[in-house]
């Protein structure tokens, strides 16, 4: 997949994530984040600085709990994909919960803990995040990552048995309109 990428964006990037993408030949590697000093560009998700089509490939690690508007984050980085692209998303999700639980006037840390999982979280997802990625012009595959990878990468990695860990394999369709709900 990272052969035929070509140019990669990546949201707050992990450092051994970037320390082994930036070397890779051939894959023009470009890391965003609105505050994260490994970063080499500072941007809010929610409007990027990129040209529609600049990029071959996303990958976006826990970035969409903490945005104000993970609708308008997830149709920029549709925008700034390639038809034909792929973004690998990765959120916490509560897969018993129908819908997505935000609340924007939840500003209190401790009751952001209780509510979303984390004191910066702004939202917890529910089972209609394949459809927010839909509506934002994906075609979305979910992966449940503990039955996907060998059992010793599983353990290694610390990922949860149950099989609640979920990966968000979205591309970018190359010959029609984004779908809409």
């Amino acid at each position: 997949m990272l052969r035929d990428a070509g140019d990669l964006l990546h949201f707050a990037p992990e450092y051994c994530l970037r320390r082994l993408l930036s070397r890779r030949p051939g894959l023009h590697y470009v890391t965003a984040d609105r505050d994260s000093p490994l970063a080499d560009d500072r941007v809010n998700i929610e409007t990027l600085p990129y040209a529609d089509g600049s990029f071959g490939a996303i990958l976006c690690s826990h970035v969409l709990e903490h945005v104000n508007d993970d609708r308008r984050a997830m149709s920029e980085m549709a925008r700034v994909l390639k038809p034909g692209g792929w973004a690998i998303v990765m959120t916490p999700v509560e897969p018993d919960r129908d819908s997505t639980l935000e609340d924007p006037s939840v500003t209190d840390p401790g009751e952001r803990l209780r509510l979303f999982g984390q004191e910066d979280h702004v939202r917890i997802y529910g089972a209609d995040l394949a459809r927010r990625l839909r509506k934002a012009g994906f075609e979305v595959s979910v992966e449940r990552l503990v039955y996907a990878l060998p059992r010793e990468i599983v353990q290694r990695m610390r990922l949860h048995e149950e099989g609640d860990d979920e990966l968000y394999l979205c591309t970018k369709p190359t010959d029609r309109a984004p779908a809409r709900d």
